[in-house]
């Protein structure tokens, strides 16, 4: 692969310009080479980096566990059981998000369907306006 300008590698991972910056910034990106004319150029290497970076800030991962993520990527003869334990907790933070967002949308749906007609009689109006009418307290 020849080398990519910054646009380029941009263009080809779908990662913003100022991202590929920032994540230089903070060290998840390598500095990376330069031009005689001092333009950045990436490698292989740096695509594959950015596209596991960009991957794993999909699936929600917060930088710090990405930056470990990465130190073992680097490392391939390490053992795995530090990427499954980082792997393990993001989980068990989505399934805490999930709950969570489970029991917001069972609180909405007893709250909507109100039929039409003034405020005064609006089921949701009634619900916002007393916490106690919740079916959960953890709102």
């Amino acid at each position: 692969m020849p080398a990519l300008t910054i646009g380029q590698l941009s263009k080809a991972a779908d990662v913003k310009v100022p991202t590929i910056r920032f994540y230089e910034q903070i060290g998840l990106m390598p500095k990376p080479d330069r031009t005689h004319s001092d333009r950045r150029v990436y490698d292989e290497g740096g695509m594959r980096r950015l596209k596991f970076i960009r991957h794993a800030r999909q699936l929600g991962f917060e930088i710090k566990d990405i930056e470990a993520l990465l130190g073992l990527a680097d490392r391939l003869d390490t053992p795995c059981d530090e990427a499954d334990r980082i792997a393990t907790a993001h989980l068990t933070v989505i399934d805490r998000k999930i709950a969570q967002l489970s029991s917001l949308r069972d609180e909405l749906s007893r709250m909507v369907g109100c039929p039409a007609g003034a405020a005064r009689d609006c089921r949701v109006i009634e619900v916002l306006s007393d916490h106690s009418l919740c079916a959960s307290e953890r709102h």
